[in-house]
């Protein structure tokens, strides 16, 4: 992993997300951060030619380049190679233009609150990022503890059309030298499958996605009411630190997999949720 960047509003979340960034860049010394704060000034102000609104944009500026060098200013940060950046944008949306300039592998966010992202997610500058992201996003509610990632839970349908989505998840895993737990969730519905058939649908996908069935074996199936209730369940008895879901991109964290499943594993989960644009 190369670049990350890293969304600041010199909030405690934002502090926390930058946190999770210099762990995670600390497997390799070239990893460089991206401290992106946003000024989300008008286009009258941006493009303004009267001195008064110039005058205001240059004291913006320099306020927020103030807040940074205090931001910046604490021991976990020192020795990470972090690099601040001040845009003129108006909207968050407009992050993945960044990532895209700067070749960034991942986001990091903070969400506000503990209460779930039905409340503080959806409609919040977390979500606009997590809609228009072309590479991953990392969100957290809290600080994360630990200094790694050991143990991913990734939750699939298996179908074809989410090969790509699982080898660049793979990759980006693979890469943080993480423990990658695949579970395929049964349930007593219209989408209940036989072990037949839950077995032949996996192994179509892994000779798509990977030439051959090595991985069979280590594909966990569960049973339960419900997607979200059988990876949150499974995440908490084997201690996972991740949860990892695909998304349809500007639809939302809502849909998953083939159709929309509520977004209950954001919700109730306590952990931090990684999501890739299928």
């Amino acid at each position: 992993m190369k670049k990350i960047i890293v969304p600041v509003d010199f909030s405690e979340q934002s502090e926390y997300a930058l946190e999770a960034a210099v762990k995670i860049a600390r497997k390799d010394s070239e990893t460089e951060i991206l401290a992106l704060h946003m000024l989300e000034m008008s286009n009258a102000v941006i493009n303004t030619t009267n001195s008064e609104q110039i005058t205001k944009a240059v004291f913006f500026l320099r306020l927020a380049e103030t807040k940074f060098s205090e931001f910046l200013d604490k021991p976990i940060f020192k020795g990470a190679k972090i690099t601040p950046i001040v845009k003129h944008f108006k909207v968050f949306s407009e992050v993945n233009d960044v990532a895209k300039e700067h070749g960034a592998d991942l986001i990091i966010m903070g969400s506000q609150g503990t209460s779930g992202f039905s409340e503080i997610f959806v409609g919040s500058n977390t979500e606009k990022v997590v809609r228009y992201s072309d590479v991953p996003v990392l969100v957290l509610k809290d600080r994360f503890s630990k200094d790694i990632f050991n143990d991913v839970v990734y939750a699939s349908d298996f179908s074809l059309e989410s090969v790509d989505v699982y080898k660049r998840m793979r990759y980006m895993f693979e890469d943080l030298h993480t423990k990658l737990h695949l579970i395929y969730v049964n349930m007593p519905s219209d989408r209940f499958r036989s072990s037949n058939e839950m077995e032949q649908t996996v192994s179509d996908f892994l000779m798509q996605a990977e030439g051959n069935l090595d991985k069979l074996k280590d594909i966990n199936f569960i049973s339960d009411y419900s997607v979200e209730k059988g990876v949150l369940n499974f995440a908490n008895k084997i201690g996972a630190d991740l949860i990892a879901v695909a998304t349809h991109g500007r639809t939302g964290i809502a849909h998953f997999f083939e159709g929309s499943i509520s977004e209950d594993i954001a919700n109730h989960s306590v952990l931090p949720v990684m999501t890739f644009k299928r």
